[in-house]
């Protein structure tokens, strides 16, 4: 099967971000296209943050490895511009992002669809811990 995009997984240090690397992959496998999943830390951070941090984003690099996707860490200040240059150079037609049902509207989805306006942005709710 020819490839046809690409989904990209944003996901936090937090094991529950299982959730959103399985839903990308639905979304792939449903799409025929490639997976990748992307962290993003800011400069002035511990890339890793604590150690339970650098252990969940081990966890999700396996579970991402179970997917055939690949797993980027990128480091910089301005997360949206950099989850968009990223899925901009991956080509992704689809980004998947956690949200809160407790928070009015989701900036960080706003934000992506207002730069990315050529790419699905779908909010998984509800789901972290």
């Amino acid at each position: 099967m020819q490839e046809k995009g690409r989904v990209l997984v944003c996901v936090t240090g937090q094991r529950s971000c299982e959730h959103l690397i399985h839903a990308g992959a639905d979304i792939a496998a449903q799409t025929g296209a490639a997976l990748s999943v992307v962290h993003v830390a800011k400069m002035g951070s511990n890339f890793l943050g604590s150690a339970s941090e650098a252990q969940a984003l081990e966890y999700l690099f396996e579970i991402s490895k179970t997917y055939d996707a690949d797993m980027m860490l990128l480091r910089n200040d301005d997360v949206v511009a950099t989850i968009a240059a990223h899925a901009r150079k991956t080509g992704a037609q689809t980004v998947v992002i956690g949200g809160s049902v407790q928070k009015r509207g989701n900036r960080l989805s706003h934000a992506l669809a207002a730069a990315l306006p050529e790419v699905e942005v779908r909010v998984l709710l509800g789901m972290e811990e």
